[in-house]
């Protein structure tokens, strides 16, 4: 039996390692010839290290919603011939595992290892690590080099 993924996930965010991250999932997505699901979750939640207000959360939804298209055009653009975006609130690490990931039956998941929200990540651990925690199919962290 060979290993084959139909629905590959990739997590968003931004940062160098979740870009990355792309690159290697549009390779994965068009090496399986599997529809890529980019993700990207505004950490909006209340209790976060930083409150949004409703203003500033719509700002912040439309440089998602930006940040979506522009990785979207690239896969598309890259030769990968299923592509969808999925634009959640909430608690990216529980999100992505929990919700994003069963929504479109991924049976991968990337992420880089380190993302935009070091405080997070300080003080309730990193979200590479919850989705590998958490995540019923397979995971892959990228990690970017000192190099780059």
């Amino acid at each position: 039996m060979s290993l084959q993924y139909k629905n590959i996930l990739v997590a968003v965010d931004g940062s160098k390692e979740a870009e990355k991250a792309f690159k290697k999932a549009i390779s994965l997505a068009k090496s399986y010839d599997a529809t890529l699901i980019i993700a990207h979750v505004i950490d909006d939640r209340y209790g976060s290290a930083v409150v949004y207000s409703p203003g500033i959360i719509h700002e912040i939804e439309a440089k998602g919603k930006e940040l979506l298209q522009s990785y979207e055009k690239q896969a598309k653009e890259a030769g990968v011939a299923n592509v969808k975006t999925h634009l959640e609130h909430g608690s990216p690490k529980v999100k992505i595992a929990k919700y994003i990931a069963p929504k479109f039956d991924a049976d991968l998941i990337l992420c880089g290892a380190t993302g935009l929200n070091a405080i997070e990540r300080l003080l309730m651990g990193s979200v590479s690590e919850h989705i590998t925690r958490y995540a019923k199919c397979d995971v892959l962290v990228v990690r970017s080099t000192d190099e780059e």
